[in-house]
């Protein structure tokens, strides 16, 4: 028998990116049916997802100043959806309501078609700022019992995107259990996630293929391994990146119910704990995991209600301020990391950013 890996709750896969070009609506729709299958969705799913996405696609084709659609596949625990994720850099929705009335349209806006995916998508969200940019994202989930909660109350969303010219990317993320691979709480609740939770940043050295190895030997590394508190995971990520590039890494361990936040980041990684519309930074050491292992240091912070953990690679600006983004936080994870990559996100580099947060009871 091969090792045991811990409960993964959600990580990265794959995106295809598509710009706003001619073909753009066609390209995502071809995509978006391929990735509906590949997860098993009915023909009626299908042509929803088909019909949701070329709608996002015209929007940006018609409205957008500039944007991208991004389509993968998502998962959570057993269950996977098809995901799409379009944004924009502007002009913005003036009036929201009412561009998520079905059939509703404005010059300048991005109302067209609006209404409609978000009745045919199982989990829709969108956030926009006027004269600024719009997100939009949907989720389309594989099976009718498919949880689409996530689990132990925590709502965790993600982005990678490569360098111009690269179609693999060396920045990636996961979460996972807190608890040890093989081991449960008495009360049985590592099996659905519950309890704190391990979040890992990791930007590969360089860029392309042998960046993004170092990316999935990372990955692989902090599934399996048995420790719990991000100073002995990072020990063993340091242990298994050996031979690779290496890369900056940082983990952290989130208990929102116990109110606390553990980081420990080697290298180029940011690491934030916004609340209240305020940003706490948790620091990195310098060094390369798998290279040259620094002391390593543990800091720690309070978690409040609402509070949001974020982590990025140095792709993004740490420029951005939550005050410059009213009423994000309140959204969905995948849309506030879609905003913040739309406005601090360069194309001179790999992208990854992560945000986790506890769900809204």
């Amino acid at each position: 028998m091969g090792p045991v890996s811990a409960p993964v709750l959600t990580e990265a896969e794959h995106i295809t990116w598509l710009r706003v070009d001619v073909g753009l609506a066609m390209s995502a729709r071809r995509e978006a049916a391929r990735l509906a299958k590949r997860i098993g969705l009915g023909a009626d799913r299908v042509s929803a997802v088909e019909i949701a996405v070329t709608e996002a696609a015209t929007n940006l084709q018609k409205h957008a100043v500039d944007g991208a659609l991004a389509l993968r596949v998502t998962r959570s625990g057993a269950h996977a959806a098809v995901e799409f994720v379009a944004t924009d850099t502007g002009p913005g929705i003036p009036h929201l309501p009412s561009a998520l009335a079905d059939g509703t349209s404005s010059t300048g806006t991005l109302g067209v078609g609006l209404g409609a995916i978000a009745r045919l998508a199982d989990v829709f969200d969108i956030h926009t700022l006027p004269g600024r940019g719009t997100t939009v994202m949907a989720q389309f989930w594989a099976g009718a019992e498919a949880r689409r909660e996530e689990p132990a109350g925590i709502d965790a969303g993600g982005l990678t995107r490569p360098i111009g010219g690269e179609e693999l990317c060396g920045d990636t993320w996961a979460l996972r259990s807190a608890h040890a691979p093989g081991t449960a709480p008495a009360d049985g609740g590592a099996a659905s996630g519950a309890g704190p939770v391990l979040a890992m940043m990791c930007d590969g050295l360089g860029h392309g293929p042998q960046a993004a190895r170092a990316g999935e030997v990372a990955r692989e590394a902090f599934r399996g391994t048995r420790h719990t508190r991000p100073q002995q995971v990072l020990q063993d990520l340091h242990r298994a990146l050996k031979g690779t590039r290496g890369a900056a890494i940082a983990v952290a361990r989130l208990d929102f119910a116990a109110g606390s936040v553990e980081f420990s980041g080697v290298g180029n990684v940011s690491g934030f704990l916004v609340e209240d519309g305020r940003r706490n930074s948790l620091l990195s050491v310098p060094g390369i995991v798998g290279h040259h292992m620094p002391h390593l240091r543990t800091f720690t912070a309070a978690a409040g209600p609402g509070s949001a953990f974020v982590t990025h690679s140095d792709g993004l600006s740490d420029r951005w301020s939550p005050e410059s983004f009213p009423g994000l936080f309140v959204r969905r994870s995948t849309v506030v990391s879609a905003q913040i990559l739309r406005e601090a996100g360069g194309r001179r580099d790999d992208i990854g950013i992560l945000v986790v947060k506890a769900t809204r009871a």
